[in-house]
């Protein structure tokens, strides 16, 4: 079978750290990346959930800044009372 290269870019500090997993699983950087291309081959799906954070949404992403804007201008400021944790 015909080989290709692949070629990433992430942080030093993570690529260290994958290659520390990889050495303690037995296996090398190589074997690892194989082994998830495999599985999202074969499942045709990322092998983990992936999904948008809902707080960083169009609409609260809106809203926030039209608050930080309100915010910066002094206006529509109130007070509320502080709603105490499940745990106080």
């Amino acid at each position: 079978m015909e080989q290709a290269m692949l070629s990433v870019r992430l942080s030093k500090e993570d690529k260290s750290r994958f290659e520390q997993f990889c050495e303690q699983t037995g296996m090398n950087v190589s074997v690892c990346v194989n082994m998830f291309v495999k599985a999202v081959l074969r499942e045709q799906k990322l092998p983990f959930e992936v999904r948008v954070d809902p707080f960083c949404s169009e609409a609260n992403m809106s809203e926030l800044k039209r608050r930080v804007s309100d915010m910066r201008a002094g206006q529509n400021m109130s007070e509320h009372e502080l709603i105490e944790g499940a745990d106080d």
